[in-house]
């Protein structure tokens, strides 16, 4: 196992990319600190399927918005498994699809922290005790070709995510690497809520892959940017998106 004996906090673990990645690094031999807001049933069964396959996991609330709940998470991390090496911001989300000229500040303000904020605040409280290992930051392609309509908060704050995630790698190498990972059409709650079945079909139609991708797809990613496989990769924002957008 490639990643035997390490530690890390995957935020918004209770489902989907979050899921599917902490069961991923724990079968490498990671040791998994499961954040979740509300989706405490599935945390527990993250740690459930985890706990199955002869890892170790917890499961802990928190609102990463809160500097003292951020802080929580990453003390029990470090009291429990005694370090933290890996971090994986996933938490986040478009709460609506919302056009400019209906937009409210507060709408606005509450995209950017769910995104952006919470990943600052998850780096700025990680710092303290990861002295090497990596960061993977979830953006998104919105940050790339600005998102669909009424998308244009998300997109802007999973932008800000990209740029964080290149000015961090330029701040913390060579100790620690930072990388950032840019889903397209991914087959998740995220786009059963926010996303027509009938463009998710003329997707499948036009992307040269043929098929929207699994939790499992970005899963693998994250694992391979928090192993030392990826030794020389930092700084980068790595598309998977089945063709459907080349940069």
């Amino acid at each position: 196992m490639r990643l035997q004996g390490k530690t890390a906090i995957v935020t918004g673990g209770g489902r989907d990319i979050g899921r599917a990645c902490a069961v991923k690094l724990a079968s490498e031999g990671v040791n998994v600190a499961v954040n979740y807001f509300a989706s405490s049933a599935g945390a527990e069964e993250t740690v459930a399927e985890i706990k199955k396959i002869g890892g170790q996991a917890f499961a802990m609330q928190g609102d990463l918005n809160k500097p003292e709940e951020v802080d929580a998470l990453i003390a029990k991390t470090v009291d429990t498994y005694g370090s933290l090496d890996i971090l994986v911001n996933n938490a986040g989300g478009l709460i609506a699809r919302k056009k400019i000229t209906e937009m409210s500040l507060e709408h606005w303000q509450a995209v950017m922290d769910l995104n952006l904020t919470s990943t600052f605040l998850m780096v700025k409280a990680a710092l303290l005790h990861m002295k090497s290992g990596a960061i993977v930051n979830i953006a998104s392609q919105a940050g790339r070709d600005g998102g669909g309509p009424g998308a244009s908060a998300y997109a802007t704050s999973k932008g800000g995510v990209m740029t964080f995630t290149r000015s961090l790698a330029r701040e913390l190498g060579p100790d620690i690497r930072v990388n950032a990972i840019c889903p397209g059409m991914i087959d998740t709650d995220f786009h059963n809520i926010h996303t027509p079945d009938a463009g998710r079909r003329g997707l499948e139609a036009a992307a040269p892959l043929k098929r929207q991708g699994q939790s499992q797809d970005v899963a693998n990613l994250v694992t391979f940017l928090a192993s030392e496989d990826s030794a020389y990769l930092t700084g980068t924002n790595v598309d998977i998106n089945g063709g459907m957008l080349f940069s």
